[in-house]
């Protein structure tokens, strides 16, 4: 027996909602995914510096440059006396604030959509 095609309008919609919820959730997952990435790279950053790496390796120095943008405003929120508590300081507040804002974005974007 064929479908009425009032169930066919039915299954279309209800396949529609399916692929925007698969959609919704994966940009979701990509903003908190991103989020990650950027506290990592923050907190990375802090180890390699209260660890005292040699600030001249190509490592160290890669984290160094791709932390300083990421840590937006925090850079220097703080100004205690020693430089490397500044970084853990600073930074790991940099690194809380994108695992916050990621968290509440992608939990945004679940609810709008």
């Amino acid at each position: 027996m064929a479908e009425e095609p009032d169930e066919v309008a039915k299954h279309a919609h209800r396949r529609g909602g399916d692929t925007r919820a698969t959609v919704v959730g994966a940009v979701a997952g990509v903003v908190r995914w991103v989020g990650l990435l950027f506290a990592v790279v923050l907190v990375v950053h802090v180890l390699l510096t209260v660890g005292g790496a040699n600030p001249d390796n190509l490592i160290t120095r890669f984290f160094h440059g791709a932390a300083r943008p990421l840590a937006l405003a925090f850079t220097d929120l703080f100004t205690p006396h020693d430089p490397k508590l500044g970084v853990l300081v600073n930074f790991g507040l940099a690194a809380v604030f994108w695992l916050i804002v990621s968290g509440v974005a992608a939990r945004l974007i679940r609810k709008l959509a």
